[in-house]
């Protein structure tokens, strides 16, 4: 692949336009622009639909019978709970992270994306049920609802485009490539003006605004995912440049915030920031409160984590990658269901949720953790998840950021997050070296 070399010289051969006026020069950070991987191994194709058949869900039968059952019920709640006009989020208020003092702007498009997605790959309930969620998407391209240029953009376009994907319904082909050709434009690149050696370079932000991060960026590719673009796509191998620097890894990522554990932070540009920072008392760029003499770093934590490991299967890494390998073994070394590591219980079925796509993206059924107990992911996630299940049906975070305190909101990833589970086996993607197969952890 010659993608960085053709990038790079783009400005030589007068291909690069000027700076975006959105974009404020003194955010950006130049370093060298990652090496081309040497082969693009195509990702596990999206699949829509749960295994009709648990047998061929790997894991044990009754765990699968009760996570299929814990999945119905959420599904029949959220059918119970739609809004009036027929989707979900009615009165979600939400602010990107990088404009607090913008007004807040309708969610419910989004979420409605989402729903519209939990709904129909369950399978359980006739496609009418969905017609005024649908519509209801329909509406939503109007500019008011943030699809062009608003704050929240990028979450709109990604998740009603995944959504719609999700319908496997010819009609909607044209809504669902008119969306991806959107996501394309909001990807950060040489269009703006920004060049491989540019740190924002291959990300995505909040549409309107600056400043790309690695949430943005992941359910953008995401959607493209659900929409069968393919791994060597170059939308996907831009991102792989954004994706390198996100990662806390100084072996490929020369960042000075860049360390040696293999997770992600939030983002690379404006000097780097981390929501894991913010929450141990650091502030979000790891300048505050350290001790003397010690250095500003940034701390990776398991939502992003997962997203970066996630987006770059997507994008064709493969496990031998050495990006892809530090990755899980960050996850190996901060394996659990009781936390978003980093975050305690903020953004947890968030958590989840990106953490199932993740593990099935990988091929693997167990994930043998770094105190060498092996992991059935699968039945573990089901029981963790089913835990958490209300009586009624719904989840709710009891930790309301990110909207998670919305019943609507957490019931669609954790039924995401279940989807995952119970899709039929993805083909295998071989592990990089592990340690030797020991027993299954039995302490769940």
């Amino acid at each position: 692949m010659f993608l960085p070399v053709i990038l790079l010289l783009a400005p030589v051969i007068g291909l690069a336009p000027p700076l975006d006026t959105r974009i404020d020069p003194s955010r950006i950070t130049t370093m060298p622009a990652p090496a081309a991987q040497d082969e693009v191994i195509p990702a596990t194709s999206a699949v829509h639909r749960i295994a009709k058949d648990l047998a061929d869900v790997p894991m044990p039968l009754p765990e699968a019978t009760r996570a299929r059952a814990a999945l119905e019920r959420g599904v029949s709640w959220l059918l119970v709970h739609q809004d009036t006009g027929g989707g979900w989020g009615g009165g979600a208020m939400a602010t990107p992270t990088d404009a607090p003092d913008d007004p807040p702007t309708p969610a419910a498009a989004a979420i409605t994306g989402l729903g519209i997605k939990a709904v129909a790959q369950c399978g359980c309930t006739p496609s009418t049920a969905l017609q005024p969620a649908i519509e209801r998407l329909r509406l939503a391209r109007r500019a008011d609802f943030g699809i062009d240029g608003g704050p929240l953009t990028t979450y709109v376009v990604a998740t009603i485009t995944s959504g719609l994907a999700s319908l496997q319904d010819p009609a909607m082909d044209d809504l669902v490539q008119d969306g991806v050709a959107s996501l394309r434009n909001m990807q950060w690149d040489q269009g703006e003006g920004l060049q491989a050696n540019q740190d924002w370079y291959g990300g995505a932000g909040y549409g309107s605004r600056g400043r790309p991060d690695l949430s943005n960026t992941q359910i953008v590719l995401d959607a493209l995912h659900d929409a069968d673009v393919p791994s060597d796509d170059l939308a996907f191998q831009r991102a792989v440049v954004f994706l390198t620097r996100c990662q806390n890894l100084n072996a490929t990522n020369p960042a000075d915030w860049a360390g040696t554990d293999g997770g992600f932070v939030y983002t690379p540009a404006n000097g780097g920031e981390s929501l894991g920072s913010e929450f141990a008392g650091h502030g979000r760029h790891g300048n505050e409160n350290l001790a003397p003499g010690e250095a500003r770093s940034l701390r990776s934590y398991g939502s992003m984590t997962y997203a970066g490991y996630k987006s770059m299967l997507y994008a064709g890494l493969g496990p031998d990658d050495p990006r892809v390998h530090a990755a899980l073994d960050w996850i190996r070394g901060h394996w659990t269901f009781a936390s978003n590591p980093g975050l305690g219980q903020q953004g947890y079925f968030y958590y989840l949720y990106t953490m199932s796509r993740a593990l099935r993206a990988s091929g693997l059924d167990d994930v043998i953790a770094t105190n060498g107990l092996s992991h059935d992911w699968r039945s573990e996630m089901a029981r963790a998840i089913i835990r958490r299940q209300n009586d009624d049906g719904s989840w709710v975070n009891p930790e309301d950021r990110w909207l998670e305190g919305r019943p609507d909101l957490s019931t669609i990833y954790a039924v995401l997050a279940l989807e995952e589970i119970l899709k039929p086996a993805a083909s295998k993607r071989s592990e990089p070296a592990t340690p030797p197969t020991t027993p299954k952890d039995t302490q769940r």
